[in-house]
């Protein structure tokens, strides 16, 4: 079981990391996307809601598995090659995705002043941010989970400021404002769910730990259903209720459609300390994803199917060498994005990691699948192949051919690292 002195994560720590690395700043700015879609909106987070759940649960069972990471349970399920072809899509997916969450979270201070914009200031605060949490995580997984409870508290004010003045304005019988005129269709139903589903994810990177929760058959199902399940009331109901507080010709250009609510509720002051912690809301993310980085590089880095220097590890454990491999990749990422000439080359490549993502909750299913044949649990995992599928379509041709690219890539750094390898072993031979 281990102690809360061991350095491992119990079910609070985990749980948090699982809503923590969901909640990032994305979800603030979606209802600018969603409110001209009216009530074709409330039904993508449901269906988006319930794709999700069936994910999770996938991931959940497979989890059953033990501690040892995902790498090792896809492993024992499908073999090797699937194994490292999710662990590798699962990687590159996170440290572009640490970039580019770096980024929103210094761009997101903006709205607290507009001097806070501009290359010169967000730049220089995503490279620090990248950093400054790279070192919170070096220094275990109990201070990163340690700073998943911290910000989760702060992340969460926001969206319960908006439930709360929904409340509000419900109980005193104040009309609440017409969702947009949009027909609901399949067509405008699909777009909600494609704006929606991407909000929803993260609960993924829960997996990646290797040996660092305690209890894992336990901690790690409940963690990783119940942090989602959370989330995913939590949006329902926040996301809607700023398109029934806000004209939806207001929200749908809105800078910051949660902040202008905690506005029109509570004024100016209130809406400042909203936007701050839309900020600490992505930068909360950025320390779950720098975890995850982490622990998949050192799997990787343990098989040697990266460079051994993936698997260099101090205290309990802690994979530093993986921890700065990502962090460097990253900064490299942010500091590409400063020039105007890349922005569209950065959007591409975040395109690039929600289809690498995918190629993680297909192997999750189907590993779930041959392992447990329950009708019940097939049937859930069955929606979660579906729904995939519909994902995978969404995230467009380009950016599939290109996710099947990654892979081949992986696997040819896979064959090289082997080839390299066996050379010391043939010549002591």
């Amino acid at each position: 079981m281990g102690s809360a002195k061991d350095g491992r994560m119990g079910l609070w720590m985990t749980s948090a990391l699982v809503v923590g690395t969901m909640i990032g700043a994305g979800i603030f700015m979606l209802p600018v996307s969603l409110a001209p879609l009216g009530r074709n909106a409330v039904g993508g987070w449901a269906v988006s809601s319930a794709g999700a759940l069936a994910i999770a649960f996938a991931l959940a069972r497979l989890s059953r598995l033990g501690g040892e990471g995902i790498q090792a349970n896809i492993e024992a399920q499908l073999g090797p090659i699937p194994a490292f072809l999710t662990a590798w899509a699962f990687w590159v997916s996170n440290w572009v995705a640490q970039a580019a969450t770096a980024i929103a979270g210094a761009s997101a201070l903006s709205w607290v002043d507009p001097a806070f914009s501009g290359p010169g200031f967000v730049i220089p605060v995503a490279l620090a941010a990248v950093v400054v949490l790279t070192g919170v995580n070096a220094a275990g997984a109990r201070a990163s989970g340690g700073m998943s409870l911290l910000t989760v508290g702060v992340k969460l004010l926001p969206l319960m400021g908006v439930i709360v003045a929904l409340a509000l304005r419900s109980g005193a019988a104040r009309p609440l404002e017409p969702l947009a005129p949009e027909p609901f269709t399949l067509p405008n139903l699909g777009s909600a769910v494609a704006l929606t589903f991407f909000a929803l994810t993260g609960f993924e990177n829960a997996t990646t730990p290797v040996d660092k929760v305690r209890d894992p058959a336990r901690t790690l199902p409940l963690a990783i259903l119940g942090g989602t399940l959370f989330v995913a009331f939590l949006y329902l109901v926040s996301s809607t209720g700023v398109q029934l507080l806000l004209p939806a010709r207001l929200a749908a250009a809105s800078p910051a459609p949660y902040a202008d609510v905690i506005a029109a509720a509570w004024g100016g002051p209130l809406a400042t300390a909203a936007a701050l912690c839309v900020a600490v809301a992505a930068f909360g993310c950025l320390n779950g994803l720098i975890l995850a980085t982490g622990e998949l590089g050192y799997a990787m880095g343990l098989r040697r199917d990266l460079p051994a220097f993936m698997a260099w590890t101090r205290g309990a454990g802690t994979p530093v060498g993986a921890q700065l491999a990502g962090a460097a990749l990253s900064i490299l990422l942010i500091l590409a994005n400063s020039s105007r000439a890349t922005n569209s080359l950065f959007a591409f490549i975040i395109l690039l990691s929600t289809a690498a993502v995918l190629v993680v909750y297909t192997a999750g299913a189907v590993a779930a699948w041959r392992l447990d044949t329950s009708l019940g649990a097939r049937a859930v995992v069955v929606v979660a192949l579906l729904f995939i599928l519909f994902a995978v379509y969404g995230s467009g041709m380009e950016a599939d051919l290109w996710c099947l690219a990654l892979l081949a890539a992986g696997l040819a750094l896979r064959a090289a690292m082997r080839g390299l390898g066996r050379v010391p072993a043939a010549g002591a031979a």
